[in-house]
């Protein structure tokens, strides 16, 4: 059994949750959680053959895997408690673009290289602080997700924490393209830690944590490394992306969906690839 079914494994478990929490918005905060994992994933394993290292192509692929074997977990407990029934293959493949609850961050085509690990250092501080807190969700099965989750997310944020010290402290070329990379995610880091209403009903519920708790832990992480890679928080930025919770996408989304979702919508009855 590999890491990835062992996570799902985990969500396909018989443990119920409680009928007092089971809610529409229950379920759509699960499948956020679940969208951010699998779009990140989709995006990481673009960097396969084209990263600078053979190593790193490893890398990336192994931490796509990762965010893949949470999606899988998260998907799969999504659709039992929206009622639907949809499996994680359902959910993936078979929901049109409006119909993903993933933030703006994961969406964004690849970059180049200190895009990438600008958004990984961002993306795993927001799911390392978020893990964290769900590891004592009232729903047995996400609480169980993230717990196992804990450990690869904490690598993942390592990753990019030691890319962003040799790219920062460097060249000057690298240090200016870092930086650069460091401006362009901060107009995409705020929605992680927006509290819509969907993640406030979830918090209240037991089940979730509001996204704004998490905010004070990534953003003093994610200072630290700035500083020790002598680099400079960037400024707020006028414009931040908002909407992807509620089905309202970058153009980029729907050109990934079109090349993740091709081969099962062209042969949705098939049983083995």
């Amino acid at each position: 059994m590999t890491d990835n079914d062992s996570a799902v494994a985990v969500a396909s478990s018989t443990a119920s949750v409680p009928a007092t929490v089971v809610s529409a918005e229950t379920a759509a905060y699960v499948l956020g959680l679940g969208d951010d994992a699998l779009i990140y994933a989709q995006r990481l394993g673009e960097w396969i053959s084209r990263a600078p290292q053979i190593e790193e192509d490893m890398a990336l692929g192994n931490i796509g895997l990762d965010l893949l074997g949470q999606a899988r977990a998260l998907l799969t407990r999504a659709g039992q408690l929206d009622g639907t029934g949809r499996d994680e293959d359902r959910l993936a493949y078979f929901r049109d673009e409006r119909e993903f609850r993933c933030v703006h961050l994961v969406q964004q085509p690849r970059g180049d290289f200190a895009h990438e690990m600008a958004r990984l250092l961002w993306f795993s501080s927001y799911q390392t602080e978020l893990y964290a807190a769900l590891a004592g969700s009232a729903d047995e099965i996400v609480a169980g997700v993230a717990r196992k989750a804990t450990k690869e997310v904490s690598y993942h944020r390592d990753h990019a924490r030691q890319w962003m010290l040799r790219l920062g402290d460097g060249t000057t070329q690298s240090h200016e393209r870092m930086q650069d990379a460091l401006n362009w995610v901060s107009g995409y880091t705020s929605e992680l830690f927006f509290d819509d209403r969907v993640s406030v009903a979830a918090a209240d519920s037991g089940i979730g944590v509001l996204p704004s708790r998490l905010l004070s832990g990534a953003t003093q992480f994610v200072q630290s490394v700035v500083a020790e890679a002598t680099l400079v928080m960037p400024d707020p930025p006028l414009q931040n992306a908002r909407g992807g919770r509620d089905g309202v996408h970058s153009q980029a989304m729907g050109y990934l969906l079109a090349e993740m979702q091709h081969i099962a919508r062209s042969h949705p009855d098939a049983t083995s690839w």
